[in-house]
């Protein structure tokens, strides 16, 4: 996946409040330097591990960077993460952690500590402690594919969610890449590798098990969350046995994952990883500095481990359907840790009773396309190009679709239109047909929010592009992103904070004067058009869906 480019927020506010034996109630804190500082008066909890320090933020209480598991480097790389350490005295967890090793740019925290190899932390914002609340919990994935990102960036706060809507967030930082999901199973016995990131996400969700009462949350009613990778990884939780029971609802924005990679595939890119390091021995992995682990993972985006085979290259190159999100790194279908492809044919036993919240925004291509300003002034020629490159013969009749159903768009329009679908509309389709099956409810919608943010050097704005809809899901729209600061931008917000909210409280999505949800299914096929006012469409661009499901 793109990275998401890392942004500084503008939002200066005042977080607030104050102790009462057990509750905390809103009153003015200190003045915090950046918007999602944690701030004095500061707060003691102790979780089984040991003490911790956190503070206010934002009028929620903020605990930042707890250790969720021990050490991942050295002699436990490639393995589950331990069990975390206990400290002595109290642990300050004022401040954000370290996110895993990634390249630069494409960390997300405001005031985030450089990337480390050991980065399993976890952050906590709730309304209370210690108060006997029974609130939601919801437990949020970064996106970023599987290469970069953390659960620091400002706009996935979650202080204004929990205080809005008296609910407990967290978001945690786990292993990326190659330390996160490099596959050994076939070269030597390390049986959870290939999957050692999804397993830090159990090690986190159980900790969430043991410890979330202590800040008011129910560990009873855990919804997991992400948006891109973070929907995809998702997925892939929705599958493995050692989640089952961890959590009980999940929410996929624009990251549908069907499926894991495949043995073979993920082992031939391991014995390309060995040779590039010059090894024969998957041990001697052990021993390579995280310096070099990390060059080579950048290098990887250059070919670094391409090959001239044609089979290895048609694994690897994106195509609608395939696992492109996870590129060369991401969860592997392993028979063990994820037995099987969690929604292909059919979705997973195990998400049978587990309610789902899912969609995309409708333009989410132009992200992808906003550092090149060329493209969007591209004439039809040049698109028809493109498209027969892409799709071969069919890349004619496609544009003929696209152009017949939207008279009026230009060639950029055109190409925005379809890859969208080939990314992330076709997909999430699918997932959401076929977990309509189950017997736990589905809820599908579309976000058509436009962003008037621009797309640099070209007269285009974001529109309701890749990612625009992070900071709303978290009531973050006043630091400023790729959501922009147009009209209707909080009504938008409201909107959807709230349907996320309530779906995590009880797995029915509501919001104050916006329409009623209906549950999803293949027979009318409604989704909710999630904008300033929303509206629910009974199979939105049904002809389109209908030529995509006929190429199989």
């Amino acid at each position: 996946m793109a990275d998401l480019m890392h942004r500084r927020g503008l939002l200066q506010m005042s977080g607030a409040v104050i102790a009462a034996p057990y509750l905390w109630l809103p009153t003015r804190a200190e003045e915090p330097q950046w918007a999602t500082q944690t701030v004095a008066p500061f707060v003691e909890v102790e979780i089984a591990s040991g003490k911790i320090k956190g503070g206010h933020s934002r009028g929620a209480l903020a605990f930042k960077a707890i250790p969720y598991a021990g050490s991942v480097s050295g002699k436990n790389r490639f393995k589950a993460p331990p069990p975390v350490e206990s400290w002595t005295g109290v642990r300050d967890c004022t401040r954000l952690g370290s996110p895993a090793p990634q390249g630069p740019g494409t960390t997300f925290g405001e005031h985030e500590p450089k990337p480390a190899e050991d980065c399993l932390i976890l952050n906590v914002w709730t309304p209370a402690v210690k108060d006997g609340g029974k609130r939601p919990v919801m437990f949020y994935l970064h996106g970023g594919g599987f290469t970069t990102g953390s659960g620091g960036q400002n706009i996935q706060d979650g202080s204004h969610l929990a205080a809005t809507y008296d609910v407990v967030v967290v978001a945690i930082n786990h292993r990326l890449g190659l330390l996160g999901y490099l596959y050994l199973g076939e070269l030597g016995d390390y049986p959870e590798s290939g999957n050692q990131g999804q397993l830090d996400m159990v090690a986190a969700l159980s900790w969430v098990k043991q410890n979330i009462s202590v800040f008011g949350g129910d560990p009873n009613n855990v919804m997991v969350f992400g948006e891109s990778g973070g929907g995809y990884k998702t997925a892939m939780l929705m599958g493995m046995p050692s989640a089952h029971g961890l959590f009980h609802k999940a929410g996929i924005q624009s990251g549908p994952g069907l499926r894991g990679m495949s043995r073979a595939e993920a082992t031939e890119t391991t014995r390309r990883v060995l040779a590039a390091f010059n090894l024969t021995d998957p041990a001697k992995l052990f021993d390579v500095p995280v310096e070099k682990i990390l060059g080579l993972q950048l290098a990887e985006g250059k070919g670094a481990l391409a090959t001239p085979t044609k089979e290895w290259a048609a694994h690897h190159a994106p195509k609608p359907g395939d696992r492109s999100m996870a590129g060369t790194f991401g969860p592997v279908t392993d028979g063990k840790v994820l037995p099987a492809d969690p929604f292909d044919p059919v979705p997973t036993p195990l998400s049978a009773s587990m309610p789902l919240l899912i969609g995309n925004t409708r333009d989410e291509a132009v992200f992808f396309y906003r550092d090149d300003p060329a493209f969007f002034k591209k004439d039809e020629a040049a698109v028809r190009a493109m498209a027969q490159q892409a799709l071969g013969a069919k890349g004619d009749e496609v544009l003929a679709l696209y152009k017949k159903n939207r008279p009026n768009a230009s060639p950029a329009e055109l190409v925005i239109a379809v890859a969208t679908a080939m990314s992330f509309g076709n997909d999430t389709i699918t997932l959401a047909d076929r977990k309509s099956q189950q017997p736990a409810p589905v809820y599908r919608y579309r976000y058509d929010y436009q962003s008037n943010a621009p797309v640099k050097g070209s007269d285009w704005t974001i529109r309701a592009g890749h990612a625009s809809d992070i900071s709303l899901v978290f009531l973050n729209q006043e630091i400023l992103d790729l959501q922009g600061n147009g009209p209707g931008l909080n009504e938008a917000a409201h909107a959807m904070s709230s349907y996320f909210t309530s779906f995590a409280r009880n797995a029915a999505p509501k919001a104050a004067n916006q329409p009623a949800w209906p549950r999803y299914s293949t027979a009318k096929r409604p989704v909710m058009l999630i904008n300033s006012q929303c509206q629910v469409v009974n199979d939105p661009d049904s002809e389109e869906r209908k030529f995509w499901q006929s190429r199989g």
